[in-house]
């Protein structure tokens, strides 16, 4: 195909006001008019003709230099594909009509090869869309990147080329999301100030009733309430844009991957705190909890325990509260991976949520699928349990729908997770105990085994945890009495001529159980040893 470069300028004939084109007796000046391109394109599909053309080049080195350009884009298709060469011509007529830069070659050469559209301008929008679609692994977290890429990146960065992302972008964005938590913080503050003005209002009296009327429709008028997107979130944003970036960068679309230079804070783990009387007292005070992790004391769970006695979860409750198995991983748990007779369990499956959706999955690492000793009173709960659910499928006679499972809705149905964990709150509220989430049950267990005697790598393996390290920094809150016990231990170590005060013995009473409605708060309770409807096993000396 033809190209070629020739001088020309603008001049007009004084008589007619034609161009004058190459004629102009002023080009012999080296200084006069400017330098043009013309390059023959393919044809179009109807067999038309086009042609790239640009003017105003200084020199005729510049304007070869484009040329050259031009004509090595054309050499990206092989002389065998008739489309990459339409492609690559689309693309020159599309930049010589808006008068755009030249597209870079190599660039070209990479979109050209993955099949994308030559003529647009993939957008990080459109790119978190394809790696998201493309995507393998785990449903729980695609969902995660998910939700990641609609709730924050795509609004905010979606609109940007990708080829030109930068860490500033992702400074700004990161900065906007900061801004935008005190925004929710005011608003949530707001919506709960109102709250607490409504609830003094009388219920009674014309008046009142009016004030109440007009204070529920300013609190319509409100923000809902919405999650701060604390540090350990906007890291995982970050990860998730990370992870994109790189599969750009393997397909050589981009070169750089911005989202591994910028600086955020540390999502740093919460540390678990026990619910000792003096914080159970300032909660009481305060409704504040003292930290997002908080767990019983041995107490707190055999009250727990006790009163859920009679409910249909209560196997449930008692072995995560003594064995540590995540939420999902016990309402996955089969029948056919739990061993009374050997007092082991299997943890092969989870159920895990996704939205609303409940679905089968393998534990949430490696480490996860595991197997753990029963203590004897756990396999006669898990027992009682059995005969329990043989009624019911006998009750329930065709209607029962066989899962397998050990825990299940009345019907044999699978248990949603969530309906756990609000059954879970319930009954402890009923009896005024601290609040905890369904999982710090496990934070518990594993407090509980360390107070045993059981050293971390016997808790790392019973909790199926990845790290030991993740055991170390967030689930292994030393109870008051065992920490008492250390100090103890370690002062006698040391001998001494004069006689010392008489030790305090850690166990003569322990104030560390909420108090019950009618009680006084911080009032002296029975020892963690003491006699209960379910005992507390020794799990120091089981082999995990």
């Amino acid at each position: 195909m033809k190209g070629s470069t020739h001088r020309r300028c603008y001049c007009r004939d004084p008589k007619t006001g034609k161009p004058l084109g190459k004629n102009c007796p002023k080009l012999s000046s080296r200084k006069h008019g400017s330098y043009s391109i013309r390059q023959e394109l393919p044809p179009r599909d109807d067999g038309t003709r086009r042609s790239f053309s640009r003017a105003g080049y200084e020199t005729l080195k510049d304007a070869q230099a484009d040329l050259d350009h031009i004509r090595a884009l054309l050499g990206l298709a092989e002389s065998d594909d008739p489309e990459a060469l339409a492609s690559i011509a689309t693309l020159l007529e599309t930049v010589a009509t808006e008068k755009a830069p030249l597209p870079d070659i190599e660039a070209t050469r990479r979109r050209l090869s993955h099949g994308i559209d030559l003529t647009s301008r993939l957008t990080v929008g459109d790119w978190l869309d394809m790696w998201l679609a493309a995507k393998k692994g785990r449903q729980s977290a695609i969902s995660r990147d998910e939700s990641n890429i609609r709730v924050h990146l795509k609004p905010r960065i979606g609109h940007l080329r990708l080829d030109r992302l930068r860490v500033s972008h992702l400074s700004e964005m990161f900065e906007a999301i900061a801004e935008a938590n005190v925004e929710i913080a005011e608003g949530n503050a707001a919506r709960r100030k109102a709250f607490e003005d409504l609830s003094r209002i009388p219920w009674k009296g014309r008046e009142h009733r009016a004030r109440r009327k007009a204070m529920k429709a300013a609190i319509d008028e409100m923000d809902p309430y919405r999650r701060i997107v604390g540090p350990a979130t906007r890291q995982r944003v970050r990860s998730t844009l990370r992870a994109a970036l790189n599969a750009a960068i393997a397909q050589q679309l981009v070169t750089f991957n911005p989202a591994a230079h910028v600086e955020l804070e540390a999502g740093k783990r919460p540390k678990a705190l026990v619910w000792t009387a003096e914080r159970v007292l300032q909660w009481r005070r305060t409704g504040e909890r003292p930290s997002p992790v908080m767990v019983w004391t041995p107490e707190h769970t055999g009250l727990f325990l006790d009163h859920a006695a009679e409910d249909r979860l209560y196997a449930l409750f008692h072995l995560v509260a003594f064995r540590g198995l995540r939420r999902g991983e016990a309402c996955g748990q089969k029948w056919t991976d739990t061993h009374l007779d050997a007092g082991l369990i299997t943890v092969a499956k989870q159920l895990v949520v996704d939205g609303w959706e409940v679905y089968e999955d393998d534990p949430k690492t490696d480490a996860g699928a595991r197997t753990i000793a029963l203590d004897s009173d756990t396999v006669e709960v898990l027992r009682r349990h059995r005969a329990q659910q043989d009624a019911d499928r006998e009750k329930w006679d065709t209607a029962w729908v066989e899962t397998g499972r050990v825990f299940t809705r009345e019907n044999g149905e699978l248990l949603h997770p969530a309906n756990v964990t609000r059954r879970f709150i319930e009954l402890y509220e009923e009896i005024g105990l601290p609040p905890v989430r369904l999982h710090d049950l496990r934070h518990g267990a594993a407090t509980l085994a360390h107070a045993a005697g059981a050293d971390l790598k016997a808790i790392q393996e019973m909790l199926g945890h990845s790290s030991i390290a993740v055991t170390a920094d967030t689930y292994t809150s030393l109870l008051p009495e065992a920490d008492l016990a250390i100090a103890e231990a370690t002062a006698r170590l040391v001998p001494r001529a004069r006689a010392q005060h008489t030790p305090h013995t850690p166990h003569a009473a322990v104030p560390n159980r909420a108090a019950l409605p009618g009680e006084t708060p911080g009032a002296a309770t029975p020892s963690a040893h003491a006699p209960r409807t379910q005992t507390a096993p020794d799990e120091g000396s089981e082999a995990v």
